[in-house]
Formats: structure tokens, sequence, C-alpha cells
């Protein structure tokens, strides 16, 4: 696949019609690795959890929009695998600046 394209999603409508929208987080797929791209954006890091919860719900109710399972069951099989993952890593990875 060299000198494919990378398969981005769109920017969210709204993101276009706001005066104020600032993007804070990427994540991609790379030869099954997780890579982000992302900024701090909030100045109390709590606010981080509301966002990652926020991000799980959506996610939840797209394994049941597609009929691969009800939301209900989608986010308790991310709460636990979060909860395994967060008192155990498999890969807790690195993070470096890019300039």
């Amino acid at each position: 696949m060299t000198g494919s394209k990378p398969k981005e999603l769109a920017i969210p409508f709204a993101a276009h019609e706001s005066k104020e929208a600032t993007e804070v987080l990427r994540a991609w797929i790379v030869d099954n690795g997780l890579h982000v791209s992302l900024q701090r954006g909030f100045d109390d890091a709590a606010v981080w959890g509301v966002l990652l919860t926020d991000i799980a719900r959506h996610v939840s109710r797209i394994y049941e929009t597609e009929g691969v399972g009800t939301a209900a069951e989608a986010l308790a099989k991310i709460k636990f695998t979060l909860d395994a993952e967060w008192d155990d890593g498999t890969d807790v990875g690195t993070t470096s600046a890019i300039q």
C-alpha cells in the first residue's frame, strides 16, 4: 500500500459552522498499533474523563446502529476493558512532542 492516502474521517459539520472549534485528539491504527496526535486542550485534566466517557457512549451507539449488539452491551464491554487496561495495561506506550 505504498503511496496510498490515509483514511481520514470527516470533520464534524458543527466544527465548520462554529466560530470556536478546536481539535484535541486524533487516533490512528497504524500497522496494528495506536498512534495519536493530541493537545492538552483543557486546564482541568478531569475534563478528559468526561470527553473519553462521551466518546465511549458514541462508540457504543455505533455498535447498536450497525446491528452488532446493543449500546448497553457495547458500553459494558468498553468499560470492562478500560478498567482492566487501567489496572494492568498491555502496552502503556510512549508520549513525545512533535514539532
